[in-house]
């Protein structure tokens, strides 16, 4: 019996493994994008560092709410795929499609140009700081449109079990990014530091140019998987040429099962967003800089987490749709433990390399009106706050892609909307205010709390087992 156990761990591990690495891979990919952005941003100083954060923050916010629903696609999908059901399969990719253009135009570019020229200039940060972030927030708004079909089209890949084509996409769209972002922010300038030569005859667009090269990357992006959706192969397998007159029914199951996802998705950003913009804004620029550096660090640690989780959704989604929530069960504890694995050790080395990861950031700025080390000595600080809650975001994360999976997504997203605003928000202002000597680090350990309480509800939501009666599409067999 426990040899039979054994080859049951190894068996879902190699298949957990098989989809999850492109995936991971897709996800590190991105990071790296928004890495190797704030890396070069950085050179710049500290206010264009912070201005890159909060406008891609704030966006990020908007984008979190569409995406939710959006991402539902891979939840659809994988439970058609697993019931039989391939002709359901192109339906709710372009419902995904069409729920994703929808969304740009009807939601997304009005509030980029309506409502965050108030939202920068009440949150009362300096003109400079307010007029670059306004700037790059909404570069990437006229660009989301990319964002958002780009999701739909890479949840129908991941909910197929072809994520490959996703992974080489995102490499495709990093290389491109680096290049454009070397060429766009610094321009004629180049980086004689660095002994790096600019473009003759192009004016440097400094933190304007990173979001301008984020957008065209993403387009190259989304441009290679929408290639491959239109071409000979899947439309023979999967009709994706003949399905894309607007389905109401598919767009509305998209709706009607994705918006607890989007208020979580949302609502989470939302807290985050006032958070690092609001409440550690109130200790000025410093703590900003050195707060988006611990998030880029964070970001790596947890994007192939998020990787895991997209797996999961997958797997569980498949199983659910052949009629076996035990195997849905099974791949999902074993891709928490992989997560836990890799986001300890990253919690480890956060911890023993703090200083010398933060410094990277700090060492190469041209602006010196704020002092690099104690930027460094705040953001070791922070960085020890982060290391400690690596492990529980792995599981929180983990369990709720297998519960999206599963179609479970109205208690999740209660849930997460109750703690971020209790523990985020409320538990950040009441620390900050109350005890204003820890500096940022008070909201810090608050936010910490969140991830631990968080990660707690989902692994108990999903080990109780209510969604093992979820089933969000009828086996092909079925009367």
């Amino acid at each position: 019996m426990p040899i039979q156990r054994v080859k049951s761990a190894v068996r879902s591990a190699s298949e957990v493994w098989s989809l999850a690495w492109p995936t991971v891979i897709t996800m590190m990919s991105y990071t790296m994008m928004q890495f190797v952005d704030s890396m070069m941003v950085a050179r710049l100083g500290p206010v264009e560092l912070s201005a890159q954060g909060n406008g891609g923050v704030w966006t990020w916010t908007v984008i979190a709410v569409l995406i939710g629903a959006i991402s539902l696609v891979n939840t659809f999908v994988a439970q058609s795929v697993g019931a039989g059901e391939l002709a359901a399969v192109a339906r709710y990719a372009w419902s995904g499609i069409w729920l994703a253009i929808g969304s740009w135009i009807f939601i997304l570019i009005p509030t980029g140009f309506l409502l965050f020229p108030l939202a920068f200039s009440w949150m009362g940060h300096e003109p400079l700081l307010e007029k670059l972030e306004l700037d790059y927030s909404q570069i990437l708004i006229v660009g989301g449109v990319f964002t958002l079909v780009g999701k739909a089209i890479n949840n129908f890949f991941f909910g197929i079990g072809r994520p490959k084509v996703v992974t080489i996409a995102a490499i495709l769209g990093n290389i491109v990014n680096l290049v454009l972002n070397y060429v766009f922010i610094f321009g004629e300038r180049g980086i004689p530091e660095l002994e790096l030569p600019g473009i003759p005859g192009l004016a440097p667009m400094g933190v304007a140019g990173s979001a301008l090269a984020t957008v065209i990357g993403t387009a190259c992006e989304c441009a290679l998987p929408l290639a491959i959706f239109f071409g000979k192969e899947m439309s023979t397998e999967f009709g994706t040429r003949v399905a894309w007159r607007p389905d109401m029914p598919a767009i509305k199951d998209l709706i009607r099962v994705g918006w607890p996802a989007s208020v979580q998705f949302g609502n989470e950003m939302f807290c985050w967003s006032v958070f690092m913009t609001v409440i550690v804004g109130t200790f000025g620029t410093t703590h900003l800089a050195a707060g988006w550096i611990v998030l880029r660090y964070m970001h790596l640690s947890f994007m192939p987490a998020v990787g895991f989780s997209i797996a999961t959704t997958t797997l569980v989604g498949r199983s659910i749709g052949a009629n076996d929530p035990d195997l849905a069960m099974r791949y999902a504890r074993t891709a928490v433990w992989m997560s836990v694995a890799y986001m300890t050790a990253w919690g480890i080395l956060m911890v023993i390399f703090r200083e010398p990861m933060i410094r990277i950031f700090t060492s190469n700025a041209v602006d010196g009106s704020v002092s690099p080390e104690v930027v460094v000595e705040i953001g070791a600080k922070i960085m020890i706050c982060a290391a400690t809650f690596q492990a529980f975001d792995a599981i929180g994360i983990v369990y709720s892609g297998a519960l999206r999976g599963a179609g479970d997504t109205f208690w999740p997203g209660v849930a997460t909307v109750a703690f971020s605003w209790i523990v985020i928000v409320g538990g950040g202002y009441w620390i900050a205010f109350k005890h204003p000597h820890l500096g940022s680090l008070g909201p810090w350990i608050g936010s910490t709390v969140y991830i631990v309480a968080i990660s707690v509800f989902m692994a108990w939501r999903f080990e109780r087992g209510p969604w093992r009666t979820h089933k969000l599409v009828r086996h092909a067999t079925s009367p």
